[in-house]
């Protein structure tokens, strides 16, 4: 027994074998006990209308409790806690030993070496798991609420640094019982935005009388899949957690074994050399600060601005951050194909200045067509154009989605997954996996990116089914069936 760790003898052990054979039967199931998949988005607009939410841009001199540091330009709490926004200088070598071609350049970065908790509470009724998802207001999203883990919460918000309420079922998660836990890793957030950002993704299971009531409701993974296919319903966090769940491999049989992906994968690691030097805001070249925004000189990428919140049914009721805002939607996009009759995807080693540990694996395409639009097509991202302009014969998913609302402002990708020519050779830097692998990986880790997780979410849940039912093929996943 690891030192404290306490057993709870009333409760059978299962592992992961078992717990694969409950998802698939959850994912299967879109009649929850407790709440119609076609009622959700009503009880959304009525959580709306039961609280107060407010979101304004404001100057950042109009900010409580943030202030820019005088020797250093950084924009931070006056606690010292939650998070700053600091500036970053990388340099970026793709070569064995640092000596190939080379980026170089500055940009601010949010710095949140807290490790927060991402949570969904899990639960059996009719023999059938269901997880409990909260309607959760973030002053960044478009249309403010949408459907997160059961708890949603920073260290600086569970220990309630900010004098708030406490955060509402933290107990199961802040420790777990060790004998419930079905996810507990450690999982990375945007490597271009944050430096080194980690939260700790959970599932955990109770049998506890926990009602859904109020902002909380109890639905299947199948009915969570179809709510995947509506435009900004779950949240960045919930489709992240959702991703880790051990599922079956229903399609065995994949290009690469798995000892020969992860040496792939180690690869790329050591072959990408990324210095990432955290430096004062006030010092990053390329970038503009004024009244109520900071800005890159040529109006791409994103800006840093202020806003005043208030949201009734948060810890706490009104406060005002600064949050990085998003210019132009963004694509995120895995091609697909098939080898041997198993689909794959193709996943692009992604080297980004803010990962823990240089790369993860991360969708085929995942940029900001705004940022590239004048550079000319020999220029542009591998994929990039094959993917915008892919006609709807060959689009298996499409959805509009939101990032981390509680950090960024309107940010937002069309996520896509999009049938490949048969004849598309990988270039160096990608490689076809199947979903199944990358699933693996997410029970690690700092292995599959946090946009990755998403487009594993909803193709796991809309292909799982329980085991004497697998699938072979990998379905359309689209909210309609495909002509």
């Amino acid at each position: 027994m690891l030192p404290g760790l306490v057993p709870r003898n009333a409760v059978r052990r299962r592992d992961d074998r078992d717990h694969a054979d409950r998802i698939a039967l959850s994912a299967a199931t879109t009649d929850g006990v407790h709440m119609r998949t076609e009622d959700v988005r009503a009880w959304i607009a009525e959580r709306r209308e039961a609280n107060t939410f407010h979101v304004e841009r404001i100057p950042f001199a109009d900010m409580d409790q943030w202030w820019f540091e005088e020797a250093t330009g950084n924009l931070v709490h006056r606690s010292g806690r939650f998070f700053a926004i600091e500036g970053l200088h990388v340099v970026e070598h793709d070569g064995p030993h640092g000596d190939g071609p080379y980026r170089e350049w500055q940009q601010p970065v949010i710095k949140q070496p807290e490790v927060g908790i991402l949570g969904i509470l899990a639960k059996e009724f009719d023999g059938v798991l269901h997880f409990l998802m909260q309607a959760k207001m973030e002053p960044g999203n478009p249309n403010l609420i949408q459907l997160s883990p059961t708890v949603q919460a920073t260290r600086s918000n569970y220990t309630k640094a900010h004098g708030g309420t406490n955060v509402k079922l933290i107990e199961y998660f802040a420790p777990p019982d060790p004998e419930r836990v079905i996810v507990d890793v450690l999982q990375a957030e945007q490597g271009s935005w944050f430096f080194r950002k980690s939260n700790r993704n959970m599932i955990v299971e109770t049998v506890d009388d926990v009602p859904g009531v109020g902002d909380f409701r109890w639905l299947t993974l199948g009915q969570i899949a179809e709510l995947m296919h509506e435009d900004e319903t779950i949240n960045m966090n919930a489709r992240s957690v959702l991703s880790c769940l051990p599922y079956h491999d229903t399609d065995p049989g994949a290009l690469f074994s798995d000892v020969q992906l992860l040496s792939w994968f180690t690869n790329e690691r050591s072959r990408h050399d990324v210095r990432a030097q955290r430096i004062p805001l006030k010092d990053v070249g390329g970038w503009k600060q004024g009244v109520e925004a900071i800005e890159h000189e040529d109006g791409r990428f994103f800006n840093v601005r202020a806003v005043a919140v208030k949201g009734s049914n948060r810890e706490k009721i009104s406060w005002t951050q600064p949050l990085l805002e998003s210019v132009g939607e963004g694509v995120v996009a895995f091609l697909r194909r098939e080898i041997g009759g198993v689909p794959h995807v193709l996943v692009h080693a992604r080297a980004d200045a803010g990962f823990l540990d240089t790369v993860e694996l991360a969708p085929t395409v995942q940029r900001t067509p705004l940022n590239y639009a004048h550079l000319p097509a020999e220029n542009r991202p591998p994929f990039l154009d094959f993917v915008q302009d892919a006609p709807r014969s060959r689009i298996r998913y499409e959805a509009v989605h939101s990032e981390e609302g509680g950090r960024f402002l309107n940010a937002r990708a069309r996520y896509l997954v999009v049938d490949a020519d048969e004849t598309v050779d990988p270039p160096p830097g990608f490689a076809w996996v199947t979903p199944a692998q990358l699933t693996t990986l997410t029970r690690h880790g700092h292995y599959v990116s946090v946009e990755a997780r998403t487009l594993l979410a909803c193709i796991n849940a809309a292909v799982a089914q329980p085991r004497a039912n697998a699938v072979i093929d990998f379905p359309s996943v689209h909210g309609k069936a495909r002509a």
